[in-house]
């Protein structure tokens, strides 16, 4: 008999101990969200107007770069060099982007890669 009732104890604590678990789970509330998958257009930004300004004092050093995009962006960069870094650009007015270059040369400058976010 003594045997019977440790079991029937241990059984208990064990239910008792999941049904606790079991409130506590079912207590979490999880608001409604969205997920799923699209596709859309993704087209490239024409550049055009593009000027490279050279430092007054020492012309072989590429100051900036000013250019004009299409279409509105919100972020623009800006690489000259195949390795190099890009720098960040400033919307001067409209579609007008201007970036500093500064470091740059002009014997260095191999591409002109324009990075551009809508």
């Amino acid at each position: 008999m003594f045997r019977s009732s440790k079991l029937f104890v241990v059984v208990l604590v064990v239910l008792v101990f999941a049904t606790a678990a079991f409130a506590f789970a079912a207590s979490n509330t999880v608001p409604a969200s969205y997920a799923g998958e699209g596709a859309s257009v993704t087209s490239g930004y024409t550049v055009s107007n593009v000027v490279y300004n050279l430092n007054a004092t020492t012309p072989s050093n590429v100051d900036s770069v000013t250019f004009t995009l299409n279409a509105a962006a919100s972020t623009v960069k800006v690489r000259l060099v195949t390795t190099g870094s890009y720098f960040n650009c400033t919307n001067t007015a409209g579609f007008n982007w201007s970036c500093t270059t500064a470091g740059v040369t002009v014997a260095a400058a191999d591409e002109f890669r324009v990075v551009a976010t809508q």
